[in-house]
């Protein structure tokens, strides 16, 4: 499972989420096992090759339809900040999908 969130810089352990308009980096997670495998940053989205399941932005008024055309869910990470925030939700289920 993949999830790429639009972040606020490129340091794992201060990085919060941020607009896809603001991002300074994309965090792209891999998980394996409900457990985090690899975090990788890149600076456009467009440089990910693997498969992207889904994409968690900052609100609902973020333009996700891009994803969303390319079979990604959009879900939105209501009071969750750091990446760990975002996960542990994402795994309980936690955020709420993208209002269409």
């Amino acid at each position: 499972m993949t999830v790429l969130i639009p972040v606020d810089s490129d340091n794992r352990d201060e990085c919060i989420i941020a607009s896809i308009e603001e991002n300074k980096s994309w965090a792209f997670i891999t998980l394996e096992e409900g457990k985090i495998s690899n975090i990788d940053f890149v600076n456009r989205r467009e440089d990910i090759i693997e498969w992207i399941d889904a994409v968690v932005v900052i609100n609902d008024q973020e333009y996700v339809w891009p994803f969303m055309d390319e079979g990604i869910i959009a879900l939105v990470a209501p009071t969750q900040k750091s990446i760990d925030e975002i996960v542990e939700a994402f795994l309980f289920k936690d955020l709420h999908d993208f209002s269409i």
